[in-house]
């Protein structure tokens, strides 16, 4: 790790400064209503003029503020800073233009940060490909435990420039970052971050691997405390590496397996510290068991070791980090347990949109009917299939990309009987269901985890988890 006196970002002053906001939406329209409140001079852009898109450009011009519907490419005339939703892409023909004109690109976490109080409350953040919403969710009930004014923000739902400038006052917050939030957020400096895991994902944004894990590793920059790894993911270990801390900030790994000096792992089926400890070379500290995290799946483990360490930087008790994990409830369609039916157990995990999420899912059974399919977001599956395959009883396809899956169980599990669903229509999830059955066997786990997007079918993975454990239900009404 590089060390060095990291600055804060100096004030921005807005007034009458003439500031564009790129795209509308849920970090957008917040954003300019602040800019706006703050005496700049605001546009905003947006690709699209759709119906929802006309309302939001009504409810912003009412205020005085100015919207250009259906143009996001051409940077408007005089513009001094461009504040963009974090979900468009860096070569797009505005931003070019920004780099030419020399105007500075922040993302809508970079603005909360620039606006954070003298005495804001530090933020402890995380980041990976998979497991960062469960993490975040971990982090702030283990400091609830503790007693500490908190919340779960960022990319989990609660703006940060609304936790940044709301009425409530906070003592630290657990901050949820995406790679694309990252992207745009070069003056962000946490007290301490994780990052979870590295895999491909989201790289028709990032252009390259090397890019996206660069703009994850953003995350430790300037960190004070800790940098948090996962020491089965060399990639994020090397990121530590690579980044600029400030004195004194520790790189602090999570394992699976028994934690050397400095790492937080398992023993026994004890969670255990070795880090935050006096003579961490001879001691440990129990934090909680294996029992107490829910549901006890390998990468959930790994979840809530992660918010541990975060937790313990943070200086939080051992009883805090037990009671907290004991009190956490993770969100629907993250391995849930829908049903058991003739000795079937049922599990939506329509949470698992990537390869590397999918993979960790069905680590955590041992005979599955596997459902999956849907966008596949230029993900390919043979390494997902190979790891996988002794654990497969059949699948059932569904969705756009089903091919590829399917392709990669005639390579590597040639002996797994597939059924390929044609169909996209709102029946189909039901259809799915019912082949499944028909391959399970008591002792199955029927697991939903399909590997990929559901924009093909469904609105988003939610609904596509409510419509598996509606059919579910169905099944085990009918067998009653």
């Amino acid at each position: 790790m590089g060390s060095g006196q990291v600055t804060s970002s100096e004030p921005f002053d807005f007034q009458g400064k003439h500031v564009t906001v790129a795209g509308l939406g849920v970090s957008g329209v917040p954003a300019a209503k602040v800019l706006h409140r703050l005496g700049a001079r605001v546009t905003v852009v947006n690709d699209g003029a759709d119906e929802r898109a006309r309302a939001q450009a009504a409810e912003l011009e009412a205020l005085g503020i100015t919207v250009r519907l259906g143009d996001g490419d051409s940077l408007p005339e005089g513009t001094e800073l461009i504040v963009t939703a974090p979900g468009w892409k860096p070569d797009k023909p505005l931003f070019t233009a920004a780099g030419q004109a020399g105007v500075p690109v922040w993302g809508d976490v970079e603005l909360a940060w620039r606006l954070r109080g003298p005495d804001a409350a530090p933020w402890l953040a995380v980041t990976g490909t998979n497991g960062k919403t469960t993490t975040v969710q971990m982090l702030a009930s283990i400091l609830k435990a503790a007693g500490l004014r908190t919340a779960a923000v960022g990319n989990i739902g609660v703006s940060l420039l609304d936790a940044v400038l709301g009425e409530e006052t906070y003592d630290v917050l657990a901050v949820e970052l995406s790679s694309y939030q990252l992207h745009w957020a070069p003056s962000l400096r946490a007290h301490s971050a994780a990052v979870l895991n590295l895999a491909p994902d989201h790289l028709d944004w990032h252009g390259s691997m090397e890019a996206y894990a660069k703009d994850k590793g953003r995350i430790y920059e300037g960190n004070r405390v800790a940098c948090v790894y996962n020491v089965a993911d060399k990639a994020t270990e090397d990121l530590v590496r690579e980044a600029d801390v400030e004195e004194g900030c520790r790189a602090v790994g999570f394992t699976l397996g028994t934690p050397g000096p400095s790492q937080l792992g398992v023993v026994d089926s004890i969670l255990v510290d070795r880090a935050f400890v006096e003579n961490r070379q001879k001691n440990a500290q129990e934090l909680a068991e294996v029992a107490d995290v829910h549901p006890p799946a390998p990468h959930n483990i790994a979840n809530a070791l992660a918010a541990a360490a975060l937790a313990r930087a943070y200086g939080v008790p051992a009883k805090a980090v037990r009671d907290g994990l004991r009190a956490f409830t993770p969100d629907a369609h993250r391995i849930a347990h829908v049903a058991e039916v003739d000795g079937v157990a049922w599990v939506d995990d329509s949470k698992a949109t990537n390869t590397h999420a999918a993979e960790a899912s069905l680590a955590a059974y041992e005979s599955i009917v596997w459902i999956a399919g849907g966008l596949a977001k230029g993900a390919t599956f043979d390494e997902l299939v190979a790891k996988s395959a002794a654990r497969l009883r059949g699948a059932v396809l569904i969705g756009a990309d089903r091919a590829l899956i399917r392709e990669a169980l005639a390579r590597h599990a040639p002996e797994v009987p597939v059924v390929d669903l044609d169909r996209t229509d709102t029946g189909a999830m039901r259809a799915a269901v019912e082949e499944a059955r028909r391959l399970a066997r008591p002792g199955d786990t029927v697991l939903l985890a399909p590997a990929c997007a559901s924009m093909d079918m469904f609105v988003n993975y939610n609904k596509r988890g409510d419509a598996f454990a509606d059919a579910v239900r169905e099944l085990g009404s009918a067998e009653g």
